[in-house]
């Protein structure tokens, strides 16, 4: 591994959060879903939670175009809504679904900066009623066009870089926020070998 191609990982995952997430319940668009990890790669989310349950994948998760983006993240499948959610809960302190109700927040009225898991739902139907009743509330993002929705990945992609937006003015990207042994977990995932942690001490 070239010293340039280290010094790539190890920047890419100094910028990695631990403390904000994306979850895609029953996205059945490949390309879709596929765009949404370019996006999460893009601003240092490392983990996705991905619910089916409706109906069988017909494509590979991340098929085609996130492929690529897809190898560098860590996917976690789910088929069962519940067994998510107690997943998310021990990392995560709050859940917030994209679902327009008479409770539902501004997205530029969350506070970004802390622990939370973001939900976005079908295509057609949305986040269902059983997701938004264990969710710790609602966000919409405003519109004034005569069509009330966005295709999920530009409303995945303006929720998580209002994120980044507010994230990055904390100082959240300055150093990671993954576990050690996360860390090192990934770096063998991305393909660091034994002496590459080696050289990485010793400098």
């Amino acid at each position: 591994m070239t010293p340039e191609r280290k010094d790539k990982f190890l920047s890419v995952l100094n910028k990695r959060q631990g403390n904000i997430t994306v979850v895609l319940e029953n996205v059945m668009d490949p390309h879709n879903e596929a765009a949404v990890m370019r996006t999460c790669d893009s601003v240092g989310i490392q983990d996705i939670y991905i619910i089916t349950n409706r109906t069988s994948r017909k494509r590979e998760v991340g098929f085609r175009s996130g492929s690529g983006a897809k190898k560098w993240l860590t996917i976690h499948e789910f088929s069962d809504v519940n067994k998510c959610i107690q997943e998310l809960r021990k990392t995560y302190k709050k859940i917030l679904t994209t679902h327009l109700s008479s409770n539902a927040v501004s997205l530029y009225d969350i506070n970004f900066t802390e622990s939370i898991a973001l939900v976005f739902g079908n295509e057609w139907l949305g986040v269902s009623e059983e997701l938004v009743a264990l969710s710790d509330g609602n966000f919409i993002i405003p519109q004034t066009g005569m069509i009330q929705s966005l295709n999920i990945s530009v409303a995945c992609a303006i929720t998580i870089y209002e994120a980044y937006r507010q994230k990055e003015s904390a100082g959240h990207y300055k150093q990671t926020s993954l576990p050690q042994e996360k860390q090192t977990e990934l770096l063998m995932k991305w393909g660091f070998k034994d002496e590459d942690f080696i050289e990485q001490k010793e400098n």
